[in-house]
């Protein structure tokens, strides 16, 4: 049995749940947006008293494993229209920052050219400097939570942290492990 399947998702004022039953295309729309998901044709979805189930006619192998899948999906739309997703990504390093070009992304990474990244639609950047700690924090904040996970992806892939100072763009809270270098190795 799916355990997170099983859980109803609570549907707050506001938003509303819709299902095209021919196509099993999911709507939902809230006070930041409106987002559409397809879900599997083995699931059937109720809606009662301000909350949402889904239900599986059997318990085919496919049928169990679209279903918590499902859920969580109509639950982080659902969360994506009334607060908003939002990943933070630290920059770590002498020389290295953010600037924002209009509504893009300028990085200046120690390449020999800067780095742009382009906004997509209802995905935007924030970048947040820390003076004292001489840090910087970028910000992507957006209504779907797969486009905001893969631009901060994106982000952190222009310049991922390195072993042995830790120097790059990794995510807030993210620890990353440090090698020894040379100096270990000869001490031996």
């Amino acid at each position: 049995m799916s355990r997170i399947g099983l859980k109803p998702i609570p549907v707050p004022n506001g938003v509303t749940v819709a299902v095209e039953e021919a196509t099993n295309v999911v709507t939902v729309k809230g006070p930041k947006g409106e987002l559409t998901q397809e879900i599997s044709r083995l699931l059937t979805l109720s809606q009662e008293d301000g909350k949402v189930e889904l239900s599986r006619p059997n318990n085919l192998r496919e049928a169990r494993s679209q279903h918590g899948l499902a859920r969580t999906l109509i639950n982080n739309m659902i969360e994506g229209v009334t607060k908003g997703h939002t990943k933070t990504l630290e920059i770590v390093g002498v020389g290295y920052r953010a600037t924002m070009e209009g509504k893009n992304l300028l990085l200046n990474m120690g390449y020999s050219h800067p780095v742009r990244i382009a906004s997509e639609k209802g995905v935007a950047f924030e970048i947040v400097s820390d003076d004292k700690a001489r840090t910087q924090k970028i910000n992507v904040t957006g209504i779907d939570k797969q486009a905001v996970g893969q631009i901060a992806a994106d982000i952190r892939k222009v310049r991922k942290p390195e072993p042995y100072k830790g120097k790059g763009i990794r995510y807030q809270g993210e620890v990353v492990r440090l090698k020894a270098g040379k100096r270990a190795a000869a001490k031996k």
